[in-house]
């Protein structure tokens, strides 16, 4: 038992980047409310970002700043933060852009439901 109990706190930061991950994922497929679907997609991408800090992790590790004096030193990769960065920025894009394209809808068919969106849109195809 105390086994598992070690493998489990070893790896934690995998275990809760799959957990939000698999939240997120949850509310995208489940929920039919725009808004929640977007908000589940944010979840998706905190998960993701946890995940690349969990892997960019060295234990004893230290900062990528070249010492000639320190030799033999476990140095931390900075890509994976490069690549946060980035997904912070692609992720905040993708939650503007997708929350404009919401307002659009409920301007036009006054409901952020994925469902009654669509039957309104069947019925505007078939009136046709």
């Amino acid at each position: 038992m105390k086994e598992i109990i070690d493998i489990i706190v070893e790896n934690i930061n995998y275990i809760g980047a799959i957990a939000l991950f698999l939240i997120g994922l949850r509310i995208v497929v489940i929920h039919t409310n725009l808004i929640k679907r977007i908000m589940g997609l944010n979840i998706m991408g905190t998960g993701v970002f946890l995940f690349f800090v969990a892997i960019g992790n060295v234990t004893g590790g230290v900062v990528p700043i070249v010492d000639p004096e320190s030799a033999n030193v476990i140095y931390i990769n900075p890509l994976p933060s490069v690549f946060i960065l980035t997904g912070i920025v692609v992720v905040v894009s993708i939650t503007v852009y997708s929350l404009s394209l919401v307002i659009r809808i409920y301007e036009n068919y006054n409901t952020i439901d994925q469902k009654e969106l669509s039957d309104l849109i069947s019925e505007e195809n078939n009136d046709h």
